[in-house]
């Protein structure tokens, strides 16, 4: 029987033992906003394959104490189901500066240890690679980071990281989802186990930081590999008031350049209300402005910044006057060179592999056929990115890089998750060896230009005003056609691939080779003229995202074919102002 809104806010006060957000609920039963109190806790927050993420208020919708305990002890009863000797392997629990972080991390390990499994506590914040590298270094059973990653500062989110070292997918999402639904009722919120010397807690910083540089250091410099040296490369660098600063200084120091990295001081230390960003995300116009300014100032040609969790990261540079922002497929690709490059000549180059998301350019694509290494593409997000890198090495290969166009690279032998320390320092070694060929960043990117083609992308997104909305644009689309619309604008559709009923025109049983899920809307074209787009929905945000893409011989056919394919999309497909979509 479907519960009342006041049964479901005096079950919210049965359960909830904070206080600030039993009086969020409390207030607005008694005020009688059923309106506000159905948003917030109707509907459960959905434990997808990036955990939880949302707004910090009370409701089941959003992420709070109460919904922290419940996730802590639903993901609990699943590891001792599904892991092998889960309680003396433990779990690893960070979290980054965030509001509500060290508290949510604290009930994160008092849930764990509530069922008499060992927690590797970190400390104090970290940057999020630092939990996968940590559950891989100490054999743990499974890892939580306590992050909202680039979101405003009124969210948080709980991020899940199996065994492996990498963040969850199918079907460990689904089962976790529904051992959660199975334990609701909070076993103790008392966390003085984490600041009490319990037996069952122990300080885990200590034992992974100094090993985690190692890491990075010999993915920066391999052993039997001649490198530049760095030490006259000067840059400026912002950690977006989040965590990255302590890490980047230790990185920075173990190749020298210490001295020679600028810090933007206004966003350098900790701060969870973001107040000199919009959005402390480095993608966002305006966020790298103050670093602009202190690159000004100093004269200094290049930035770095991360996000506030550090796994990701940003490049600027100062091209004839003026700031040129590097995509992260700019990045991706100019990373991806270096490491081809400097790969051992005795290794055997067919054995090598990379990989980017199906989001991503295909400009990596076109360089493995072009030298011959093994190219992967894999679904959105480093979950399935980190993933299929671990299938690939037990198959034998040796995976050296992968990447998203959304600023993500991953190094594998450090980490099989983006980070953005451990591809600072293979990207500073990578602008110390262009320097010596008479090269910057930017001139390395036109010179692989000039070999592979121009690529271009037009990539957007538009807010929708609900799930249900955005189902029915994409329903829409698929009924333009059978099995599916031949044409876009001008241009012929050559391959027509649909991850959400299952449809690839261009296998021989017309089934996708990548995994399909019916919970997710995307779509992938192949058009002629050189064009190739995804457009899905977003798994965090009411978004539906669109990647456009051209490869020509010109910067400008390439801009030029991507600009009209966004335009047809928008006319033809999507009809912001029919559908209510809002285009950014």
């Amino acid at each position: 029987m479907t519960k009342t809104t006041r049964e479901l806010a005096e079950e919210w006060l049965r359960l909830d033992r904070d206080e600030e957000t039993r009086d969020e609920i409390y207030k607005l039963l008694v005020k009688g906003d059923n309106s506000e109190l159905e948003k917030r806790l109707r509907n459960r927050i959905a434990f997808g394959t990036a955990g939880l993420r949302g707004p910090m208020q009370a409701g089941f919708a959003c992420m709070n104490s109460l919904t922290v305990i419940q996730a802590s002890q639903g993901l609990a009863a699943y590891l001792l189901q599904n892991e092998r000797d889960v309680r003396h392997r433990g779990i690893v629990v960070g979290r980054d500066a965030r509001h509500n972080s060290e508290k949510f991390a604290k009930l994160t390990a008092t849930a764990f240890v509530s069922k008499g499994i060992r927690v590797w506590w970190y400390e104090t914040p970290t940057h999020t690679p630092l939990v996968p590298f940590g559950v891989c270094e100490l054999n743990a059973a499974a890892g939580v980071m306590i992050t909202a990653s680039h979101n405003p500062a009124s969210d948080n989110g709980y991020k899940v990281y199996w065994s492996n070292g990498c963040q969850i997918i199918p079907p460990h999402d689904k089962g976790i989802a529904e051992a959660i639904l199975g334990h609701l009722e909070p076993t103790t919120w008392d966390t003085s186990v984490v600041d009490d010397d319990c037996l069952l807690v122990e300080g885990a910083l200590g034992l992974v930081r100094e090993a985690y540089f190692r890491a990075v250091l010999a993915a920066a410099r391999p052993e039997g590999v001649s490198v530049p040296k760095v030490t006259d490369l000067k840059f400026v660098y912002t950690p977006m008031h989040g965590v990255g600063l302590s890490f980047m200084k230790q990185a920075v120091q173990d190749i020298d350049l210490a001295d020679n990295m600028l810090i933007v001081i206004a966003q350098a230390e900790p701060d969870p209300d973001f107040p000199t960003v919009k959005f402390p995300n480095p993608e966002e116009k305006g966020a790298l402005d103050l670093a602009i300014q202190d690159a000004e100032k100093s004269k200094i040609p290049l930035i770095l910044a991360s996000d506030p969790d550090a796994d990701r990261l940003a490049a600027s540079e100062k091209v004839s006057g003026k700031w040129h922002q590097f995509t992260g497929n700019q990045i991706g690709i100019l990373l991806a060179s270096y490491l081809l490059e400097k790969y051992p000549p005795s290794k055997p180059k067919g054995k090598v592999a990379m990989l980017a998301s199906t989001v991503s350019s295909r400009m990596l694509s076109t360089l493995a056929s072009k030298e011959g290494f093994h190219f992967a593409e894999t679904l959105t997000g480093f979950k399935w990115l980190g993933n299929v890198a671990l299938d690939l090495e037990k198959d034998g290969f040796d995976v050296v890089f992968a990447f998203e166009e959304a600023l993500g690279y991953m190094i594998p032998s450090v980490v099989h998750d983006k980070d953005s320390i451990s591809s600072a320092s293979v990207f500073l070694h990578a602008v110390a060896h262009w320097s010596s060929q008479g090269l910057t960043p930017y001139s390395k990117l036109q010179q692989l230009y000039d070999t592979l083609g121009y690529f271009e992308d037009a990539n957007t997104y538009l807010t929708s005003p609900s799930p249900a909305t955005t189902d029915a644009v994409f329903s829409t689309i698929r009924a333009l056609g059978d099995p599916h619309p031949s044409q876009l604008g001008k241009r012929q559709i050559l391959r027509w691939r649909d991850l959400t009923i299952g449809y690839d025109s261009q296998t021989a049983d017309h089934v996708p080779e990548l995994p399909v899920s019916r919970d997710s809307q995307m779509i992938t074209c192949d058009l002629d003229g050189g064009v190739r787009f995804t457009v899905r929905g977003s798994g965090t945000e009411p978004k539906i995202k669109l990647y456009i893409e051209c490869c020509a011989s010109s910067r400008g056919e390439a801009k030029a074919g991507a600009e009209s394919v966004l335009k047809d999309l928008l006319k033809e497909w999507f009809k912001p102002e029919e559908n209510g979509l809002k285009l950014a």
